[in-house]
């Protein structure tokens, strides 16, 4: 093989590499990412139902309860009222979790519409929401006023 020969041969076999490397890096990153979804837009179906993603909200107050005398606890996730998502979770809950504060949590939507929480994350202190979390409320909110407007 004339050295012409064994560059071109180096720089495909590189190229291949390259290839199957930026393959591998886009499908690990696709395969770890979960995206965020408010309970509006799970019940709108914009939720994939064949993948973990995140929901989020306040969980509403007076829907947590215990399933049995296991670690399943099933509670509402809302956002402002306007969307209501049963979320179920077995395991232990975080020391901030509670009726009425921020969660967001990491799972599936089953086909029957409750969404099975793999991980539960609360707010942290009195101030602080996730930005999603946040976005997500104030959309909501800004959507009761505006109907509120219109039907006057």
């Amino acid at each position: 093989m004339k050295p012409r020969q064994k560059r071109i041969v180096f720089a495909i076999i590189a190229v291949i590499a390259i290839g199957v490397a930026a393959k591998l890096i886009i499908a690990s990153i696709d395969a770890g990412s979960s995206y965020f979804y408010s309970p509006k837009k799970v019940l709108a179906g914009e939720a994939p139902t064949d993948q973990v993603f995140r929901i989020g909200g306040l969980v509403k107050v007076g829907s947590m309860q215990r399933i049995g005398k296991t670690l399943t606890v099933e509670f509402i996730v809302t956002d402002d009222q306007a969307a209501e998502v049963t979320t179920r979770y077995t395991g232990i809950l975080p020391d901030l979790f509670k009726e009425g504060q921020g969660v967001v949590a990491k799972g599936r939507l089953r086909d029957d519409g409750i969404f099975i929480a793999e991980e539960v994350l609360a707010k942290h202190d009195e101030k602080y929401l996730a930005p999603e979390v946040k976005e997500a409320l104030e959309e909501a909110h800004n959507e009761a006023m505006n109907q509120k407007e219109y039907a006057q």
